[in-house]
């Protein structure tokens, strides 16, 4: 019988070091990206995916150096980072200069879907940045912005226009009949919004501590019907600590992931226990009855996502 709960330990992540076109690209050329729970938007072959199971949404991860920035892109659908190490720095619009908000661990971005968003590192250590990404399929990519195209043709990287990367520095070549993937026209390019930090930051960033504060006897509404972010992206994230879980077990009704922030968990899933720390991902499937309770005392926090109705697609309204 298949388990009712899957378990990716921080500690076995896979990382990809040539997921996307950037990965040549001087400043970007250290990431790593990991697919942790559905098929991601990768554009690269050697990504490791840890659970391929459709669930509705996406679980996934970016793991950097200091100093190491993800480059200009785009997606179709939502994208929600928080912080599980480190301090980051997100930038967006066009040319990375429309707004900015700077990330402590624990933080959580609800990335108005339609902009052109990058992220970099810039803290003392490795970092790395949890993902959660709306639909199954992620909205079908990455929308690059151009100058990363031309960038990444200079250091040998090419994009079919099927989103397939092909490195030329190991002898790699479009196929016959292939294009390469179109750079953006300055049509397109102007229907992208250019929001300001003021239209973004009060809207779709909550801080790790306001979430504490609010989580103190109940779970704390982050993205979802009447959360504290804006958009309904085709999943809800609760925010739960020590004195906002449940006390009994629960029925599971939808696709469900607990990934801690704080402190170390003890997850009972139909009678199996398991124990969970900060950067483990555990996927729970419907029907199952969970318990959840910190297993030693001090901080405990975590994020609970769960599959919705709500269509995945973009959501951004200036």
């Amino acid at each position: 019988m298949t388990s009712t709960a899957q378990i990716v330990r921080y500690g076995e992540l896979k990382p990809c070091r040539t997921a996307f076109i950037d990965a040549h690209t001087p400043g970007s050329d250290q990431k790593e990206n990991f697919t942790i729970i559905g098929g991601g938007v990768s554009e690269s072959p050697d990504q490791y995916v840890h659970i391929a199971d459709p669930i509705g949404f996406n679980i996934g991860a970016a793991g950097q150096p200091p100093k190491c920035r993800n480059s200009l892109h785009s997606h179709r659908t939502a994208e929600v980072f928080f912080v599980a190490k480190g301090r980051w720095r997100f930038f967006w619009g066009r040319w990375g200069d429309a707004g900015e908000v700077v990330l402590q661990e624990g933080d959580i971005f609800n990335i108005p879907t339609g902009i052109f968003r990058g992220f970099e590192n810039i803290g003392t250590d490795y970092g790395m940045i949890m993902a959660v990404l709306g639909g199954d399929d992620a909205g079908g990519g990455v929308i690059w912005a151009p100058q990363v195209i031309t960038d990444a043709a200079e250091h040998g990287l090419v994009l079919s226009e099927k989103g397939k990367l092909y490195d030329t520095k190991k002898g790699q070549k479009l196929p016959e009949g292939v294009r390469p993937m179109a750079l953006l026209t300055q049509q397109e390019l102007a229907a992208f919004p250019e929001p300001t930090t003021l239209d973004v930051v009060p809207h779709y960033v909550a801080r790790y501590w306001d979430m504490m504060a609010l989580a103190d006897k109940q779970p704390a509404r982050v993205i979802g019907e009447n959360a504290m972010l804006r958009d309904k992206p085709g999943f809800e994230i609760d925010f739960l600590t020590r004195g906002s879980i449940p006390d009994a077990p629960y029925k599971v009704e939808v696709n469900e992931v607990v990934m801690p922030v704080r402190g170390h968990w003890h997850a009972d899933v139909d009678g199996d226990a398991y124990t969970l720390a900060p950067g483990d991902t555990c996927l729970i499937k419907p029907g199952a009855h969970l318990r959840l309770a910190p297993s030693m005392t001090g901080e405990s926090s975590l994020y609970r996502i769960r599959a919705t109705k709500d269509p995945a697609g973009p959501t951004w309204k200036p």
